[in-house]
């Protein structure tokens, strides 16, 4: 008993840059990317693709799959580290783009782990409030926040956004239980400064600009040990043997990280959805992309267990466990 996902969507910028087309741009390779990224193409925003619009596209697709229409929502919740704006959010401009006059909006920020934070806050709203209906969305646009002239980073991010409709549902389906972990002491190792300050003393001396900052070795040994981690007590908890999982679907971050993280779990590949290799990391909307696929795809079944992992920023990392 508890929120239940009624539908997904998910949508992409039209256009596609390849390996190829960076080795234009950066001093890289198509096979230096795939066999250190697995990263084979990722999605790029252009006009009239910002963050809220791709946001409001995929809450869409997840509406009409869930049979839910802009009036009925209560609640709109962003996950996103790149929108466009800082003020108003993410979440009031897809609010007023679907013409959800009854909804509250606002974003969170988790990096790439908001989406799954987000299904935690939007389950405990809706256990204290089993009328609402919740649209909850991963958005980025993480071309703008991407140095271009860095080929550590500039291969690994991409753009899109996916979305879920969710309500509360007296039956043995819907959100299980979420384990969410956070260390700032290891901000440095992945961080966003934001644009620098009007007052000086606040000011950085030294601004590195507003872009992704990474220490690549590090976050790989953090993330896998992390998520390992949170994954291991979550199902300790509940109780849940990993034979009896479905599918999971893990943040598309890279895949020396997914194929680290499967062997150390012990779970059979076949077991988990990957997809990184077309749409790169793509932090908050990568699991609710991936979700939307796998949806689609007709790999997720009834009554199953679908487990959810993630690390990002802050450093943000956690599991989530869904009964289908």
């Amino acid at each position: 008993m508890g929120a239940v996902i009624l539908g997904t969507g998910s949508c992409l910028p039209d256009r596609v840059l390849s390996n190829h087309d960076l080795e234009e741009i950066v001093e890289t390779s198509d096979e230096w990317i795939r066999t250190r990224t697995g990263i084979n193409t990722r999605r790029i925003a252009g006009k009239g693709e910002e963050t809220y619009r791709l946001a409001t596209v995929a809450a869409q697709r997840a509406m009409e799959m869930a049979g839910v229409i802009a009036e009925e929502i209560d609640l709109i919740i962003v996950a996103t580290i790149s929108s466009h704006m800082l003020m108003p959010s993410c979440a009031c401009f897809v609010q007023k783009e679907l013409g959800a006059v009854k909804a509250f909006a606002y974003d969170i920020n988790a990096a790439c782990s908001g989406f799954l934070f987000g299904i935690d806050i939007v389950d405990k709203y809706l256990r204290s409030d089993r009328e609402k209906k919740i649209l909850l969305i991963g958005a980025e646009t993480l071309s703008s926040r991407t140095n271009w002239e860095d080929r550590n980073t500039c291969i690994l991010f991409g753009d899109g956004a996916g979305a879920v409709v969710m309500e509360y549902r007296d039956e043995a389906r819907g959100v299980v239980a979420s384990n969410l972990c956070s260390d700032g002491n290891l901000w440095s190792l992945l961080c966003m400064h934001n644009a620098p300050s009007s007052n000086p003393d606040l000011s950085l001396a030294d601004h590195p600009g507003t872009h992704i900052l990474m220490e690549g070795r590090e976050v790989f040994k953090y993330a896998v040990k992390a998520m390992e981690g949170a994954i291991v007590d979550l199902l300790s908890r509940e109780k849940v043997d990993l034979d009896s999982i479905g599918l999971m679907i893990p943040h598309q971050a890279n895949i020396r990280i997914l194929n680290k993280l499967v062997s150390r779990l012990g779970i059979p590949p076949e077991k988990v959805f990957i997809n990184v290799q077309k749409y790169g990391n793509t932090s908050a909307a990568s699991i609710p992309i991936a979700l939307d696929e796998a949806n689609r795809e007709g790999k997720l079944k009834a009554d199953e267990f679908i487990l959810v992992c993630s690390f990002g920023g802050g450093f943000t990392w956690g599991a989530t466990l869904v009964r289908w």
